[in-house]
């Protein structure tokens, strides 16, 4: 695939294997045969050979049965794992909603953790406290800026982090099943807050089991079955073949 720089994902060949048994040290005759490019038998490809391109703007709905490599393509696309096969170019920042209450730390307050994670994302001091109030807000948090992020609810740190994740302005919003997770007032606000980001021009990369989401937030569709890439077609169309594979 010729690169071009009309994309702002592209997704060439890709493939990236795991091991499904992390004890104890690889065996010599298990790194010859991975160098001899024969994987191991601990080995397992997650995804291979896939390949794809996504436009500026476009809103791009994952589908696939648990265990397929969707979450696992979000990674890659947003460079928290490498590939072992292929190639993945990103123009253009990301916001990962991707294991939404990673990077918080138990003992910090939620001023704090806001703080520190927002950094983390690349947020810089100035924008950070001129975002802090909204993001405080949005999260329902005012009474507890001063609290250990540990004794937080379970909704509470999700709406935390998501509050923070949606306040960058990177131009590729990443979604992995966030919206599967509070209650039913947070979930509009979910809801809200990404029509927002996508009237705005982001790009969106959306990971779900609802078909009720998907349907209403993406344009077209990429099936993901037996760890490859099946079908990249209008929403409609993969859901429906999603649906035919995996009958009620």
């Amino acid at each position: 695939m010729k690169r071009d720089d009309a994309y702002a994902i592209e997704v060439d060949g890709l493939g990236v294997r795991f091991r499904r048994n992390r004890r104890g040290r690889r065996s010599i005759k298990s790194m010859f045969a991975s160098a001899s490019r024969r994987a191991p038998k601990d080995e397992f490809w997650a995804l291979r050979d896939v390949s794809f391109r996504v436009r500026p703007g476009e809103s791009i709905g994952v589908v696939g049965r648990n265990g397929q490599g969707k979450s696992t393509l979000l990674k890659l696309v947003a460079g928290v794992l490498l590939p072992d096969e292929g190639s993945v170019v990103v123009r253009g920042g990301v916001a990962p909603l991707i294991e939404i209450t990673g990077g918080f730390v138990g003992d910090l307050t939620v001023r704090e953790n806001v703080r520190l994670t927002a950094g983390l994302h690349g947020m810089s001091r100035a924008h950070i406290a001129a975002r802090y109030d909204d993001i405080i807000a949005f999260a329902e948090l005012e009474d507890f800026q001063d609290t250990p992020y540990k004794h937080l609810s379970n909704g509470m740190k999700v709406r935390l982090a998501f509050s923070v994740v949606s306040q960058l302005d990177e131009p590729i919003l990443l979604v992995d099943e966030v919206l599967a997770v509070g209650d039913k007032a947070f979930r509009a606000k979910c809801y809200a807050r990404i029509d927002e980001l996508l009237a705005s021009g982001r790009t969106l990369f959306f990971v779900s089991h609802s078909e009720r989401d998907l349907r209403r937030f993406c344009t077209r569709g990429l099936y993901i079955r037996d760890h490859a890439l099946v079908m990249d077609a209008p929403i409609d169309d993969v859901v429906a073949a999603y649906n035919a594979d995996n009958p009620v």
